[in-house]
């Protein structure tokens, strides 16, 4: 039984990647039963990022197969970014020819009916719940950039795809690559453990700058100059809280065990955006079960401070995560910081 077949009725082992760590290094080839063949949807900065390391994530089994975009300079851009980032000695690690280099708003249809088997989805984020649905109806395993939807109709539909994905044994991996940094995750390991005592308090905060705005060219329609500028359009990414900040509530999520909150309060609004139809800033107060609260700050103004940091307080001490600088530190009856070495998450 080779890998590829492996897989197929194992998500668990597709997870499990220390189990082909050991492989030699040796020419990848498509047509190899052994290799992992993917297919990228959405050729932004993101889409080509996350395909640069599912290329880097074993040694040399791993091959692009497959690419689709809606936009033909966005689709060869990523193609000359990944050859140039490879570079000669991983030039085989990018094998799509021609004919599957997919176009178009069915582009990732196409895609799907290829041979590939696992996809990256990394389209704007309005798509993505169509995308999810569809990739688990076509039996691939998944990678789905965070967020999984914009609205609460679309949290649904990708809620049944991630159901619908475990009841066919197929990996879905999100993009909150948070959960996946080895510095958070001995904080939380230790947290969890009970450093902290009983959390009552949880901060979390995501200052930055607002995203680049792509100029308008002669001859895009209105659709074009949306979708190229998807960060700053409501209906495409879901405002900043949604598509950035949401990294912060993850990581409160996180802190809270993954318990729903009962109930959220909430404001926001725009003062200096002078691009799309997005908010600025945002400030939200989340109840949890037992009387604990959750404060979240998230705001995208030029020429402010930034701020990515957050903060836990229990009964026994505070832990604190500045995941920019990196810092980590816990303090209290249980004092620790991290000293180790990080990863790329």
């Amino acid at each position: 039984m080779n890998r590829r077949h492996f897989l197929r009725g194992s998500a668990a082992a597709a997870a499990a990647s220390p189990l082909f760590a050991a492989r030699p290094a040796r020419a990848a080839s498509a047509q190899d039963p052994d290799a992992l063949r993917i297919g990228l949807v959405g050729c932004g900065g993101r889409g080509t990022g996350a395909a640069y390391q599912a290329l880097l994530a074993e040694e040399g089994t791993v091959v692009l197969t497959a690419m689709a975009d809606l936009f033909e300079d966005r689709l060869a851009g990523s193609l000359a970014t990944l050859r140039e980032s490879l570079g000669e000695e991983m030039a085989d690690r990018i094998q799509v020819p021609e004919h599957q280099r997919f176009l178009g708003f069915d582009a990732f249809e196409r895609l799907l009916e290829s041979d590939v088997d696992v996809v990256l989805l990394a389209t704007p984020p309005h798509f993505r719940p169509a995308h999810l649905e569809k990739a688990v109806e076509a039996g691939k395993h998944i990678f789905c950039e965070k967020p999984f939807a914009v609205d609460a109709p679309g949290v649904r539909r990708a809620m049944a795809a991630a159901e619908a994905a475990a009841a066919r044994n197929l990996a879905l991996v999100s993009g909150f690559c948070w959960r996946y940094n080895v510095r958070h995750r001995e904080l939380f390991e230790r947290v969890h453990a009970g450093a902290l005592g009983k959390i009552h308090t949880v901060y979390t905060t995501y200052n930055a700058a607002p995203n680049a705005v792509v100029p308008r060219e002669d001859g895009w329609s209105d659709m074009e100059w949306q979708v190229r500028n998807w960060f700053h359009v409501l209906w495409l990414g879901g405002d900043h809280i949604v598509e950035q900040a949401c990294h912060s509530l993850d990581k409160m999520a996180w802190a809270m065990g993954d318990v729903e909150p009962l109930s959220v309060t909430a404001v926001g609004g725009r003062q200096v955006r002078e691009v799309g139809n997005i908010y600025d800033h945002f400030s939200a107060t989340f109840e949890y079960p037992g009387g604990a609260r959750g404060f979240h700050m998230s705001r995208q103004m030029v020429g402010c401070a930034f701020d990515n940091s957050d903060h836990m307080h229990g009964e026994k001490g505070s832990a604190t995560i500045d995941g920019w600088v990196p810092h980590h530190e816990i303090t209290g009856q249980e004092p620790w910081i991290y000293e180790g070495e990080g990863n790329d998450m």
